[in-house]
């Protein structure tokens, strides 16, 4: 079993940055694509970027070229470095891991851009 944890959302003011962590518990972290989903109030989830095991990375077009991703499979943790934020980034951010077809997910973090 995988618990995941998310922090550093908060409040920003357009044009700011700031970085997500989520650590992960358990042993296969190594093993697993790492992702980040956000849901806004009213929408649905959508994906935001994700990490794979050997490292290659994918982003949806909203987060290319402003929100980079990382892993450190030594602390078990995955970020996210959002720069340039915009207000439509205002979300709840979710990280998952996916392995042979089990899922798991945190319990995310808000992030708010501020105009």
């Amino acid at each position: 079993q995988v618990q995941l944890v998310e922090s550093g959302g908060g409040l920003v003011q357009a044009g700011g940055s700031l970085r997500l962590s989520c650590g992960a518990s358990g042993s296969i972290f190594r093993f697993l694509t790492m992702g980040w989903y956000r849901q806004a109030p009213g929408k649905q989830r959508e994906w935001v970027a994700e990490i794979t095991s050997g490292g290659s990375t994918n982003y949806a077009d909203s987060a290319k070229g402003r929100f980079t991703i990382s892993r450190d499979n030594a602390k078990n943790t995955v970020y996210l470095q959002m720069n340039s934020l915009k207000p439509e980034d205002t979300a709840v951010y979710y990280c998952n891991g996916f392995r042979w077809s089990t899922a798991y997910w945190g319990q995310g973090t808000q992030v708010t851009v501020s105009s």
